[in-house]
């Protein structure tokens, strides 16, 4: 059964949710945009009985999360906060899921201790230029001195852009619970949350610059890798699956055809037992 508690980390109340056995191997889990921990409570529950530590984090400006006023949105600091989440934990040894957000807040934390990762597992969280859509790459070149671009970012924290998310490239629709993007609304409902969004969307063109850095840590440290991917995803492309192999060969991939950006939502019968079976093996 998960419990959900908070930590105070500089002055952030990070909100999390945890399962499993407090002395077995941790597994994080880092969500993505537009959502928050919620999104890994039926994952959790699907390996609930295994002998993992499962924990989960909302990051600043997420979820039940409190940052404090004058909080930065910036990738840099979502991966410092959860960097201090870890040590508030005590967690010196973790294998890291990273959806979507996840990857560069993530490999961010695995650059920076590389000691403490025992293993990674991605699902539709990019690392290399050959995963970007053309409709991620426009996104992603949206600057805020140009009229009308700050528009265009907040049409996605709308019902319409929430729901686009989890709907686009999904063969059943009617699989994906309205759950997700209700619950998804009213936290980008909530006083200063669409800002913060606003600010991380025009920094995130800022992760390309450390590609060459990660790529490199998987290059080096070769962690033990498994990749799921929705291939109907409209951000992130199966080629950026495929390209994680390029610096890790002997990663285990699989590509979901019929499941979006969301892959767990549809597909999540499929990928458990797939986690369940790394860890068992790795951790």
């Amino acid at each position: 059964m998960p419990i959900h508690r908070t930590v105070d980390v500089d002055g952030v109340s990070v909100a999390y949710r945890e399962s499993g056995p407090a002395d077995a191997p941790v597994l994080l889990l880092l969500h993505g945009f537009p959502t928050a921990s919620h999104q890994f409570a039926r994952l959790m529950d699907a390996l609930g009985d295994a002998p993992y530590r499962l924990i989960a984090p909302d990051y600043p400006g997420f979820g039940r999360t409190v940052a404090p006023d004058g909080f930065t949105y910036t990738f840099d600091r979502l991966a410092d906060v959860v960097e201090g989440f870890t040590d508030a934990l005590g967690l010196d040894r973790y294998a890291l899921y990273a959806f979507d957000f996840g990857a560069p807040v993530g490999l961010r934390l695995a650059t920076r201790r590389p000691d403490r990762v025992t293993g990674l597992i991605v699902q539709n969280g990019n690392a290399y230029d050959e995963g970007l859509s053309d409709a991620a790459r426009e996104f992603a070149g949206l600057t805020r001195d140009v009229p009308g671009n700050e528009e265009r970012v907040r049409r996605l924290f709308t019902e319409e852009g929430t729901r686009f998310q989890y709907e686009t490239g999904v063969a059943d629709p009617s699989l994906v619970s309205p759950d997700n993007w209700t619950l998804d609304l009213h936290y980008l409902g909530l006083p200063g949350r669409a800002d913060a969004q606003a600010d991380l969307a025009f920094d995130y063109s800022g992760n390309f610059a450390h590609y060459p850095a990660w790529q490199a840590w998987l290059r080096d440290t070769r962690p033990p890798l498994l990749v799921v991917w929705g291939a109907g995803d409209p951000f992130f492309t199966p080629a950026g699956a495929e390209a994680y192999r390029r610096d890790v060969p002997d990663a285990e991939i699989h590509v979901f055809e019929g499941a979006g950006h969301f892959a767990l939502e549809t597909h999540l019968p499929t990928i458990a037992p797939l986690i369940a079976t790394f860890l068992t093996k790795h951790l």
